[in-house]
């Protein structure tokens, strides 16, 4: 595997890295050494989460070799709630940092490890999940939330989990896990086939790790961080992966909504308790203080005068509810004789309701018969005293709003009578950096950030209420051929296409709108993806089109059937449960082959456009039919926009001076937010360096540069504006018939993976839901590893595959030498030193990138040290200067040229040129540059460097020119038999181009 210095670190990355991938380990390793927080964007597709995990563990390697056995560093510590194990002992706490690796869902964690595996790096490792992934007990594993947790607590309390008692002795015998990387499945595995608990495991194996894997809820929440009790805090780093929504997160985490059902439930709950204490006392005769029914009676009685004063108050306007300053929920409280000292009592009195009612439930009492069905809603009462009493002070309220809004029952809410007015007490958090503050006061090292669309990233930074002196936005690996952006105004008939709430109930908008869906299905190979704004939104277009045609057609079928024609269609549903039978229909209509592909319409914001990849077949086009605004009169939305607002100007009266004060408006949260989602939507295509495809924005308002400046940085450059519907048509139709007679591969049998394990453990089809983003990138190197290590032994000058220019022209040197072992460097390996003529001002020279057609990383100008300042030099032999091709290179080319001598007729009867008369003529019809270009994409060609048709098509072009057509025809003696079918199209392609 190649080893890179990047800023004095040896990284070892699985495959030869590109420029983009360089430039992100650069940044992450920046943050690590300086101590900083950064925010990092790269496109799903360029390997980011590989990038992330060799770099981190490079750096961490920096301190000392990797931990093995029981060394620990995250120290000793207590068990986590509810565990007795009394043999465990602690460790030592460890000089070395922790790496805490954090993403939103299980699944998302499940790919990350995965790309560990493909790594050379084994630390310590240990992956965090919830009971409801983990436990294996018979009765406990049936149960859900928290009265899973209650329960598996009060069995370990009784020591009465067979699991549990064993994790002791498990651990002390098997000291070397962890060494190796694992899953939440293998854990569960062990669990069943070994006996100890899986939960319990991996709480263990936390306290002594190089990096740790978490969902968010993990650190975001004080509760959930809290049992952590061995992670040294002062000396971790924090990564939030996929973190294009950490700011929603963050602020929902610190709110609460108390609904009626909710309360009805507790108080019913609190009931049940009075009678499991009265029926405990009765056949026990204990006096036992967790059995007074006096405590839940009085936890009764403040719950329904709670329920009381919710009605009482007086709403002038439904619409605008009851709204007060967050710091009114304290006065609410206290009338009500809840302050923070009586909270605790309270908070106590829960604790031990939840058990009460969990060993009710648990059968060891008839009464307890009726506590199953309700079982745990008071914890709802207990986290919003959490979150009122958060540190004992109120300094946080000033972040918070309070709110009561009234709505009329449906028949939904069995427990209220059917029509009657019910209402809901919020209080809303709407400063998302009171989660990251706490990360500050604990001391963390470095916090990161990353994810394929954060943009914008100013917007975020402000939201969380951080400084990130590190930031990137990367390019794409992708060459500009394989992508097509454009923004359609208006549509067939010349009306405008906008999907604003004036012109959107419109029959002459959905028309138009249909019509260039039905249009796009035409053009469009394979799969199409459609989002909307809403559900409502597409709910009202489907069935409009479904019993209307555009008044100007001529067709008599509806706008639905004409869609079909072309493609099989396949809705988004609301329900989750739903929607693994969604994908698989899809995938199943992908298949078939009577009609041209399949078209799924869906919403952003839903699960089609934030967690699924549509690689390849499965995505060709994203259509986006507007921007999904979140309604301005939702209470919510309007509370934070008016918080932002207030939060700006009081701002601008406290320092009238500073100009350069930057904070947040609402309607720049506003229109952000909506930005933010088209971008995830946008981002399902283009999953891998091979792929190609075409998105489409279809609103006028993507016109306006305030709707651009928010895009994703990699897409800008892409983007085009047509005024007239019939040259978008054109221009799309040659961008796909190009694609597709280029692509000689027929479409492949799909097979079964695990994308949308979460969604139902479902088996979908790989081409179509790709589980491996970083993989893909470099997924055509792997078949040629071997190849490969041989070419990097032999030629000493030869470079990393996409990094030739670069790396030649300013010396670097590269090995595909295997470690001597696992985590630690041969001696003998070769190191490939980035150096520092590769850049300037931080930013890698456009020149060097021209061979891939990569623009620039655009880089925050704060960012203070460059890479030219951190990346070690080192001289080759034969090195002849920045602007020269290297004699011995060149000569290793054209020897290679002139064994073609051949004289041949090729196919259709063109006459091949000999191979010295080729280079002869070449060097004749080029300029020096273009001559030292042709001579790259020869070497990419004869080690297979570049994919075979990415070099095939860069020599095309570059013979397309009108006096160039001799080298067109003339390069036929240089393509193999296998390939010679691709090239021949390129040649019948830019010869009718010039004709």
């Amino acid at each position: 595997m190649p080893v890179y210095r990047i800023r004095g670190v040896d990284v070892d990355f699985p495959f030869d890295a590109y420029d983009c991938q360089i430039t992100y380990m650069d940044r992450v390793l920046q943050s690590l050494q300086q101590g900083n927080n950064a925010l990092l964007e790269s496109p799903t597709g360029t390997g980011k989460t590989l990038c992330l995990l060799c770099s981190t563990l490079a750096w961490r390697r920096t301190f000392g070799e990797f931990l093995r056995g029981g060394g620990g560093g995250g120290g000793g510590g207590s068990q986590p709630s509810g565990s007795q194990q009394s043999g465990a002992s602690a460790t030592p706490l460890s000089p070395y940092p922790v790496i805490i690796y954090a993403s939103r869902t299980h699944s998302q964690l499940r790919q990350v490890i995965k790309e560990l595996k493909a790594t050379n790096y084994r630390p310590k490792m240990a992956v965090l999940g919830s009971r409801e992934q983990m436990c294996i007990h018979e009765e406990v594993s049936k149960l859900r939330g928290k009265a899973q947790n209650n329960g598996c607590q009060f069995l370990c309390k009784k020591r009465r989990c067979r699991h549990n008692n064993i994790v002791t002795e498990y651990m002390r015998s098997n000291n070397e896990l962890g060494n190796e990387p694992f899953d939440i499945e293998d854990l569960v595995n062990i669990g069943r086939t070994k006996g100890p608990c899986p939960y319990y495991i991996s709480r263990e194996l936390s306290k002594s790790v190089d990096i740790l894997f978490a969902p968010y809820n993990y650190l975001i929440d004080p509760g959930n961080r809290r049992s952590l009790a061995g992670i040294p805090w002062d000396n971790a780093v924090l990564i939030f992966d996929e973190a294009h929504n950490l700011e929603s997160i963050c602020a929902d985490a610190a709110s609460f909504d108390l609904l009626p059902t909710s309360l009805t439930s507790c108080i019913a709950e609190a009931q049940e308790c009075i009678q499991l204490c009265s029926f405990k006392r009765s056949i026990e005769n204990s006096a036992d203080k967790q059995f007074d029914p006096e405590n839940y009676a009085i936890l009764k009685a403040l719950l329904m005068a709670l329920e009381k004063k919710i009605s009482e108050l007086v709403i002038e306007s439904k619409e605008l509810g009851y709204t007060k300053p967050g710091i009114y929920i304290y006065e609410f409280l206290s009338e009500l004789n809840i302050t923070s000292e009586t909270s605790k009592k309270l908070i106590e009195t829960i604790d031990s309701a939840s058990l009460l009612l969990e060993e009710g439930n648990s059968g060891e009492t008839k009464a307890g018969a009726k506590a199953k069905s309700t079982v745990s809603r008071l914890e709802t009462i207990r986290d919003m005293l959490d979150i009122i009493f958060r540190g004992g002070g109120q300094g946080h309220a000033k972040y918070y709003r309070f709110h009561v809004n009234e709505s009329r029952q449906t028949s939904g809410d069995s427990l209220q009578v059917f029509g009657k007015a019910s209402r809901t007490l919020s209080w809303w958090c709407f400063n998302p950096g009171l989660a990251m503050e706490e990360f500050l006061k604990l001391g963390v090292r470095s916090i990161i950030l990353t994810s394929g669309t954060l943009s914008p990233l100013e917007s975020l930074a402000m939201e969380l209420n951080l400084e990130f002196p590190v930031r990137l936005e990367n390019p794409h690996v992708i060459s500009p051929d394989q992508i097509w952006v454009g923004v359609v105004p208006v549509g067939p008939s010349g009306h405008p296409l906008n999907s604003s709430y004036r012109t959107r109930e419109t029959e002459k908008y959905k028309q138009e709108l249909g019509t260039v869906i039905v249009n796009f299905a035409r053009i469009v190979p394979d799969g199409l993806l459609v989002f909307f704004p809403s559900y409502s939104m597409m709910d009202k277009c489907i069935d409009y089109w479904k019993n209307r045609n555009h008044e100007h057609s001529v067709d008599e079928n509806t706008i639905w059937q004409r869609m079909c024609k072309y493609k099989q269609p396949v809705i988004e549903p609301r329900q989750s449960s739903n929607f693994p039978n969604a994908i698989e229909d899809y995938a199943a209509k992908l298949r078939d082959s009577s009609t041209s592909g399949a078209i799924f319409f869906a919403v952003c914001r839903g699960k089609v456009s934030e967690g699924l990849d549509f690689a390849d077949r499965a995505g060709r086009a994203v259509i986006v039919t507007g921007m999904p605004f979140s309604t301005p009169t939702d209470p919510k939305v309007r509370l934070k926009r008016e918080y932002l607002d207030k939060r700006d100007y009081l701002d601008k009266m406290a320092t009238p001076s500073n100009k350069n004060s930057k904070v947040l408006t609402g309607e720049e949260w506003y229109v952000q937010q909506a930005a933010r989602a088209v971008n995830q939507a946008v981002g399902r295509v283009i999953r891998h360096r091979h792929d190609y495809g075409a998105i489409i924005y279809c609103d006028e308002r993507f016109v306006w540069s305030n709707y651009q400046s928010q895009m994703s940085y990699w897409l800008k450059p892409y983007i085009k504006c047509y005024s007239k519907y019939g040259e978008i048509v054109q221009t799309l139709t040659r961008f796909f018939r190009d694609k597709v007679s280029l692509d000689p591969l027929e479409p492949k049998e799909m097979d079964c993976n695990d994308s949308i394990a979460p969604l139902g453990e479902k088996c979908l089809p790989q081409e179509i839901l790709s589980d491996s983003p970083a993989a893909s990138v470099n997924e055509h190197r792997v078949t040629t590893a071997t190849t490969r290590r041989n070419n990097y032994m032999n030629f000493a000058q030869i470079t990393p595959a996409n990094r030739a220019t670069l790396s030649m022209k300013h010396g670097c040197t590269s090995t595909s030498q295997p470690m001597s072992s696992r985590g630690q460097l041969s001696q003998d390996s070769q190191v490939v030193d980035l150096t520092d003529h590769a850049t300037t001002h931080g930013h890698l020279k456009e020149h060097t990138l021209k061979s891939l057609r990569l623009k620039k990383a655009k880089i925050a100008d704060n960012v203070s040290s460059v890479l030219s300042r951190n990346v070690e030099s080192r001289d080759l032999p034969g090195y002849q200067g920045e602007q020269s091709t290297p004699l011995s290179r060149r000569s290793t080319i054209e020897q290679a040229c002139e064994k073609n001598e051949a004289i041949q007729e090729g196919p259709g009867g063109h006459v091949s040129i000999t191979g010295p008369a080729f280079l002869k003529l070449a060097r004749e019809k080029l300029s020096t540059a273009e001559y030292g270009e042709f001579v790259e994409f020869m070497k990419a060609l004869k080690l297979k460097n570049m994919h075979i048709k990415d070099s095939l098509e860069a020599i095309a072009k570059l013979f397309s020119s009108p006096g160039r057509l001799t080298l067109l025809e003339g390069f036929r003696v240089f393509v193999s038999k296998n390939q010679l079918p691709l090239y021949e199209q390129l040649v019948r392609r830019y010869s009718v181009a010039n004709t």
